[in-house]
């Protein structure tokens, strides 16, 4: 166990952290909230780490924040955010892995991971509305972002609950797989993204997030230094697997 609430492992350069409050259905407390960001501090300064999965115990991915003792909390959701950004701004790939419920807070950590694949039968939801609480702004523009502003007013305004294929189909997940094939198709996938060029990938992240000029000048430079394209070239043309080094 990593973190109270978080459990952390490792299959060769893929990290999966696991959200494990089974007794609450995987509900957020406070103090997991807390230990996220310092855990995926620790994990983008592993070099060797190069894809991160992101999933829950039990058939459940998250059910939300665990409300007990919302109404004393100075700062309701502070916690929910400083997690999300630090998940959003995470430097490699990110894939959210979802059985189960993916509700509110689990919802929202879902949509700041890179991608999203969930089983048959995962619901989805964004529920502040039952509560009365504003949703962040930032939360609700990076959701806008994934789904459209309709689907996301859709979402917000209703906190309804949406099954797995309807949440294909709005783009709120990338890839709908059986039960039985999740787990094997989302090690396969992040076995085959930690192959692939970091550099590449890290340069991405950042361009579709909106980089501006300073960053776009900044990744133009680390392509110019780094050996990855001449790596890439040259495994291509003598037919091999290339053997990329970037780490940043």
């Amino acid at each position: 166990m990593a973190e109270p609430g978080l459990s952390l492992g490792r299959d060769g350069a893929v990290a999966t952290i696991t959200i494990s409050n089974p007794a609450r259905r995987n509900a957020m407390t406070t103090a997991m909230w807390r230990a996220l960001p310092p855990l995926l501090d620790r994990l983008a300064a592993d070099p060797a780490v190069r894809a991160l999965v992101l999933t829950g115990a039990e058939g459940t991915f998250c059910a939300g924040a665990d409300i007990t003792g919302l109404l004393d909390d100075p700062e309701p959701g502070a916690g929910a955010v400083a997690a999300e950004e630090a998940l959003a701004a995470f430097p490699r790939p990110t894939v959210a892995a979802v059985r189960g419920a993916c509700v509110g807070g689990g919802c929202q950590l879902a949509v700041a991971c890179d991608l999203r694949f969930a089983a048959e039968g995962s619901r989805f939801g964004v529920t502040p509305a039952r509560l009365g609480i504003v949703y962040p702004a930032s939360s609700t523009r990076r959701l806008a972002a994934l789904v459209g502003p309709s689907t996301a007013k859709h979402l917000l305004f209703s906190a309804e609950l949406i099954d797995a294929e309807r949440a294909l189909r709005t783009g709120l997940v990338d890839e709908l797989l059986p039960d039985g094939e999740l787990d094997g198709r989302v090690a396969a996938f992040t076995a085959g993204l930690a192959d692939r060029s970091g550099l590449t990938q890290a340069a991405a992240k950042e361009f579709v997030a909106g980089a501006g000029p300073d960053r776009v000048a900044h990744w133009e430079g680390q392509a110019r230094r780094s050996a990855e394209t001449v790596e890439g070239v040259t495994a291509f043309l003598e037919r091999r697997a290339p053997r990329f080094t970037w780490t940043g």
